[in-house]
């Protein structure tokens, strides 16, 4: 997976409401990870911003409900709107730095990985989950870049199966009562 933004932000718990300084990791598949330290050897919290995130506020757009930690002026916090209602507070080092972790959220959210198909000579957005490989290399002009997306090869190999399964029992019904039907006009 490539990595899109990494850095230190401030992330209140949600259990005590106390703000604990963490190592975050914005990676390209909408996974918002938080560390101990920038080791990243001990996860805490990983968040599927494509999932889960159904919004981003920065700064006044928080609400005043959110009291950014001690030291902190209110224009570096952000929220994050979650579809089961919660939410989640992080607080920057700076206005600039929160601004750039929102738009980045933002992006990551809304945006998908596009990969070339020479068959159709046509682009086409692939949803990314965690079994997905992804190699970006650098193209061939100034400023581009190549994105490489290995699939699972089993990816869908259980819902083929399945459909097989149900497919075979309805046959066998239909074909159980047409068996039956010269015992009926007898």
């Amino acid at each position: 997976m490539a990595l899109l933004k990494s850095g230190w932000l401030w992330r209140q718990t949600a259990v005590l409401k106390r703000w604990k300084l963490n190592w975050c990791d914005l990676w390209i598949d909408g996974s918002l990870c938080f560390y101990k330290s920038d080791s990243r050897r001990d996860l805490e919290l990983r968040v599927s911003l494509k999932m889960t995130c159904i919004d981003v506020r920065t700064g006044l757009e928080c609400g005043v409900g959110v009291n950014p930690p001690e030291s902190n002026p209110r224009e570096n916090l952000i929220v994050l709107h979650f579809r089961d209602g919660s939410t989640l507070n992080l607080c920057a080092n700076s206005e600039d730095e929160s601004l750039a972790w929102k738009l980045t959220m933002l992006d990551t959210r809304r945006n998908p990985v596009f990969q070339y198909d020479p068959y159709d000579d046509s682009y086409q957005a692939v949803p990314l989950n965690g079994y997905h490989t992804i190699y970006i290399t650098p193209g061939a002009g100034p400023g581009t870049h190549q994105v490489v997306v290995q699939r699972d090869p089993f990816d869908g190999v259980a819902e083929s199966v399945a459909l097989g399964l149900l497919a075979g029992v309805a046959a066998g019904a239909a074909m159980r009562s047409f068996l039956w039907m010269p015992f009926f006009f007898c």
